[in-house]
């Protein structure tokens, strides 16, 4: 079975953990839930609007691409990933301070895709019903990734935004 999903959600557990673990600040509040600033679009209610980056201060995952090589022994999953996010600045400062603080995000997503291993063991990621709690599985795969590359940051308004990509890859069974 090819899973495209395992490689979604072990690359998203990998990323949410290492920036919670760099900087335990970088969090959202998404339906009054706090959460590490790192959210998947695809899994959010639309009136988050994610792709309109209403949220700043996170990582917000979009899956933009996807191939499948089958000429190995085993299916070669390569899957794009875009990675935007957005700063107002701090209030104190009047958001005069956007541009380091969009460096300090360029420099803790940097970290935390660069920090070996690139890989990790592949999650099976089930939510329980209710709860918001999810259970992970391992399932003996692994995932790995390679490094970011940035596009120039944009100016919306008083907002700056940057969008990263990144290549994700699985073995598929």
């Amino acid at each position: 079975m090819l899973s495209v999903q395992l490689a979604k959600d072990t690359f998203y557990a990998t990323l949410r953990d290492r920036v919670a673990a760099a900087n335990a600040a970088r969090a959202v509040v998404v339906r009054g839930v706090t959460r590490p600033g790192v959210l998947v679009a695809e899994n959010e209610l639309p009136g988050v609007a994610i792709d309109g980056i209403s949220i700043t201060e996170a990582f917000c995952l979009r899956w933009t691409g996807l191939s499948i090589d089958t000429q190995g022994p085993m299916p070669l999953i390569a899957l794009a990933c875009e990675i935007r996010y957005a700063t107002d600045g701090s209030s104190g400062l009047a958001g005069l301070d956007r541009g380091r603080a969009l460096a300090a995000m360029d420099a803790e997503l940097v970290a935390a895709i660069a920090k070996a291993p690139q890989s990790a063991c592949s999650l099976a990621i089930a939510e329980i019903a209710g709860g918001g709690a999810a259970t992970q599985t391992m399932t003996g795969t692994r995932v790995f990734w390679g490094d970011v590359t940035s596009k120039p940051a944009v100016m919306r308004g008083e907002r700056m935004e940057r969008t990263a990509e990144v290549e994700v890859y699985s073995y598929g069974q």
